[in-house]
């Protein structure tokens, strides 16, 4: 992963491909490496949700049972 890289700047890097490929702004030379990197992004963000969903659901565990510490 890249060291600099977050949800929101990865999501607008994404937004960014989308927008080019719809308005046919991407080189034929280039679409193959804007793919492969959409499809990073996407891994990425998808890990991201799902690793702040967990830790969210975690602290509410702890807040609704107080035993569990």
């Amino acid at each position: 992963m890249e060291k600099e890289l977050t949800y929101s700047k990865a999501y607008t890097e994404l937004e960014q491909i989308v927008a080019e490929v719809e308005n046919s702004t991407i080189e034929i030379e280039e679409l193959s490496e804007k793919v492969k990197r959409a499809a990073w992004l996407l891994k990425y963000c998808r890990e991201k949700l799902l690793r702040t969903e967990a830790d969210i659901n975690e602290a509410l565990g702890k807040v609704s049972d107080p035993n569990n510490s």
